[in-house]
């Protein structure tokens, strides 16, 4: 998919965008926010959107961009070019980025799914607590030999049966952003179950 050029009408001034980068790499804040003023919408439109049509995965992406812009500022350089290309680059690299994790996480995630209905699991009688107490021991330790936002995230999703978004607020993070951590966990806990 293209992207809509920008034409250099559309941007500021290069003196004024000159001025705001010397700010920021003085460590103003405030011309921080101008900047993204400036070019945070158009980034989004005619860099990251195209590229990466989930709009939470969009705006985390758009963020990431500004947050990486912001720490290396101070190897910017002006070349009498505008700000945006530089801040179009970066965004194009990490929107192509999560667009290539994001496939990749999807097909991990198709891969358990089939493997977990083509694998049939065994599970103990209801009726014995004795087989159920051994299970959940099983899975304790199996969870606590696990990288521990994975195990919590197991912990939440599966054993409290707790949504999607409220298991990604426990987290802090996006429901998107869950889904692959979930998928990781799930991936994670296979390998080391039974303990």
């Amino acid at each position: 998919m293209n992207a809509p050029r920008t034409e250099t009408s559309d941007l500021q001034p290069l003196d004024q965008e000159r001025a705001i980068v010397e700010r920021l790499k003085l460590g103003d804040r405030d011309a921080f926010a101008v900047l993204y003023g400036w070019y945070g919408d158009r980034l989004f439109r005619q860099a990251i959107l195209p590229r990466l049509p989930n709009r939470e995965l969009a705006e985390d992406c758009l963020r990431d961009t500004f947050r990486t812009a912001l720490e290396k500022i101070g190897h910017f350089t002006h070349d009498n070019k505008s700000v945006f290309f530089w801040l179009r680059r970066i965004a194009i690299n990490k929107a192509t980025d999560v667009h290539r994790r994001h496939q990749r996480d999807q097909r991990l995630s198709d891969a358990v799914k089939a493997d977990a209905t083509a694998r049939p699991v065994s599970m103990p009688s209801p009726d014995s607590d004795i087989e159920r107490e051994q299970l959940r021991k099983m899975i304790d330790i199996s969870l606590g030999r696990m990288n521990e936002r994975y195990a919590q995230a197991l912990r939440l999703r599966l054993l409290e049966d707790k949504d999607r978004e409220e298991c990604a607020q426990i987290l802090g993070v996006t429901v998107g952003n869950f889904d692959v951590i979930f998928h990781r966990a799930a991936k994670a806990f296979r390998k080391v179950y039974p303990p």
